[in-house]
């Protein structure tokens, strides 16, 4: 058991089996001794309480528990240590799974034939293939890049955008604000994947989604949203689907979470939801390779997937 301490701090679900899979190799705890507690070296957390990691003198690292980071930055009293962010082959497989079911089940139009079953209709619609199909995707990094190679093996079409320029083979790529118009106006399905930063939130707008094609083998423009809830405006989104601009939307993440009971999405048969549960993280797999970085700066090896703090990611 190592001497040095890992403060474990996370709001809105319980931690416990995240401290007990730590705990196999250092000692944990919920709250530290004071905001000047030398025995704290590494911080795990998920939106974290205001200052809680302020003053902590000995503080070498802080691991984010989910693949987002602005929970961490929003802190204004956050202390000039590195921050790491998680890359892990479960987490990436998860999303994965989860932009590849939405992809689908828009294009094999499962609405509708969810709607003729509650009806008890028996209708063969006619079916395009997936070459018919661009799926854009905001956001290709680790997991966006990862969700392009599946969407591309399936054979859909696939395009990508980013904020600086990316190269992936098979995929067509845009950067910046000068190829986003570009890359909206070549995109039948719209995959969010864009971390939060200052530049970026609010960034799926009504003016946005009026950019993405809407005459093409789906009938109109679907969004997938499973990046983060502030990245994208509920009421531009609502607009879009109430005047035709998006014939059907995704959606794993709102502006407010958990989604209010009296939200018009839920009711909306256009929209399908799910409870920010596209790709979660499991403790199980994700555990371990904290450790290892922590193991890993002590014995002087540089720790992996930092944050750049300028970018937001």
């Amino acid at each position: 058991m190592s001497e040095s301490r890992v403060l474990l701090s996370v709001t809105g679900f319980n931690p416990h089996r995240w401290q007990e899979l730590l705990a196999q190799e250092r000692e944990v705890v919920l709250e530290s001794d004071g905001p000047n507690d030398p025995s704290i070296n590494y911080a795990v957390v998920w939106k974290q309480k205001p200052n809680v990691l302020a003053g902590l003198p000995n503080l070498k690292a802080i691991f984010s528990i989910g693949a987002g980071v602005d929970h961490i930055l929003a802190d204004q009293t956050l202390p000039d240590v590195p921050i790491v962010r998680i890359v892990d082959p479960n987490l990436t497989q998860h999303m994965v799974e989860y932009i590849v079911w939405r992809v689908m089940d828009h294009h094999r139009q499962g609405a509708a034939y969810r709607a003729q079953q509650q009806r008890k209709v028996w209708h063969d619609r006619a079916q395009r293939t997936s070459s018919d199909v661009a799926v854009g995707i905001m956001g290709i990094g680790e997991l966006g890049g990862a969700a392009a190679r599946a969407l591309k093996a399936l054979g859909f079409h696939v395009n990508g955008w980013s904020r600086t320029p990316r190269n992936l083979d098979g995929i067509n790529t845009w950067h910046g604000e000068s190829g986003l118009i570009s890359f909206l106006n070549a995109t039948d399905i719209l995959v969010v994947l864009l971390p939060l930063t200052d530049q970026t939130r609010g960034i799926i707008n009504y003016e946005l989604l009026r950019e993405l094609r809407r005459t093409n083998a789906l009938g109109g423009a679907v969004l997938v949203s499973a990046g983060r809830g502030r990245l994208h405006r509920d009421a531009d989104i609502l607009r879009a689907l109430e005047d035709g601009t998006l014939k059907e939307a995704s959606l794993d993440v709102f502006e407010v979470e958990p989604l209010p009971r009296t939200s018009p999405f839920w009711g909306n048969p256009k929209v399908f939801i799910t409870p920010h549960a596209a790709a979660t993280s499991d403790p199980a797999h994700l555990v371990g390779p904290m450790l290892e970085q922590m193991r890993g700066l002590e014995e002087g090896r540089p720790l992996r997937n930092l944050v750049d703090r300028t970018a937001g990611y």
